[in-house]
């Protein structure tokens, strides 16, 4: 626990994202100096079931610092076989999903639809705290919807369970990603349990961090789509706010294709699994805005209207489809993104020319 707690305090953790926590994100956003990282949402079935794609999920990066995987599954002997498998395969911690609002999984009594019975929560956590010697750590939102809000019914449980540690991401399932995440709530378990805490939601720059955990009292913190959107800003929790020019912007987003191509293969199969996660994180890099003339940060929640500083910004801001397919050839071919270019394929009919607003 003590150990544990020492890793957590004031660290801003990589969130087990969907398609998001991808291996060579993972370690981009290391680069960016995450502290902590998170596989993919795995399914332990699938995972019993020898599924190769669920077992890809697990993979861990030689250079990763501190891994977790991250599980959803609602029985209790399944799951602790499935911790005790990623533990062998290089784990260093094992997360409960009870979080996620996807109606795929919830019609099958995983993820936030777990959630809303504690005392099976109660025997998974047991189940897996009896399986591995590494801490096991549960993600909890703040219940099914405004009517019932059991987040500290949840978080009791797991941590009466052996749980070391919560993470509440400040939303209800019904709440999806649409309103803004309520840290009050947040600070309510942090002041419930005896385990660290970690804070999720909203969290779009570094400097958010520390006054987020000091009014919350979390011992840390966890960036989902402010990290997709800006693999950045692990590195403006120590550095200060960035305001990356948009060719360092492109020179990231470069690296991001290198440690792609490591791990997918440079061949003609590699290349085309990774210009298939590219084009879905150019549908997040798109979203970055630049701090605001007055000093002031955007939000997550709203779409900011900014003027970008030089065509190429301009191009990098495009939301459209084939802006993204554009910018994702290019960068797999390694070749010079030219705006210029872009915008002539525009006037001549081969990429949509609407603009979307950056944020």
């Amino acid at each position: 626990m003590t150990a544990l707690r020492d890793t957590l305090q004031g660290a801003l953790i990589l969130a087990p994202m969907t398609k998001g926590s991808n291996l060579p994100y993972r370690r981009l956003c290391q680069e960016f100096g995450a502290r902590i990282t998170m596989s993919e949402m795995t399914l332990a079935r699938r995972l019993r079931q020898k599924r190769r794609g669920e077992f890809a999920l697990i993979r861990r990066a030689a250079d990763e610092r501190v891994f977790g995987v991250q599980l959803a599954g609602n029985n209790p002997e399944e799951m602790a076989w499935a911790a005790a498998l990623v533990v062998e395969r290089g784990a260093d911690l094992v997360d409960v999903n009870l979080g996620c609002p996807i109606d795929y999984f919830t019609t099958k009594g995983l993820g936030a639809a777990l959630a809303r019975d504690p005392k099976r929560v109660r025997r998974i956590v047991d189940a897996m705290k009896r399986a591995v010697q590494v801490p096991v750590t549960v993600k909890i939102r703040l219940g099914w919807n405004d009517e019932h809000r059991n987040f500290l019914d949840v978080a009791r449980a797991a941590v009466e369970a052996g749980a070391d540690a919560i993470t509440v991401h400040g939303r209800t399932r019904a709440a999806r990603y649409k309103l803004s995440a309520d840290w009050t709530a947040i600070a309510e378990v942090a002041a419930a349990v005896p385990v660290p805490v970690v804070g999720n939601g909203d969290l779009l720059f570094g400097e958010d961090v520390a006054p987020a955990l000091a009014r919350s009292g979390c011992a840390a913190a966890m960036a989902a789509r402010g990290a997709l959107i800006k693999p950045w800003i692990f590195r403006e929790v120590t550095d200060g706010n960035m305001d990356p020019d948009a060719e360092t912007r492109l020179g990231y987003y470069r690296r991001y294709v290198e440690l792609g191509k490591e791990h997918w293969g440079g061949d003609e199969l590699g290349v085309k699994r990774l210009r298939e996660f590219l084009l879905w994180h150019l549908a997040f890099w798109c979203r970055h805005a630049p701090t605001r003339a007055d000093g002031t940060y955007p939000t997550m929640q709203h779409r900011e209207s900014w003027t970008p500083r030089s065509p190429l910004e301009a191009l990098l801001a495009r939301a459209d489809a084939p802006a993204h397919a554009f910018l994702a050839d290019a960068l797999l071919g390694e070749s010079v993104v030219d705006p210029e270019a872009a915008t002539a394929r525009a006037d001549a009919g081969e990429i949509d020319d609407d603009r979307a607003e950056a944020g």
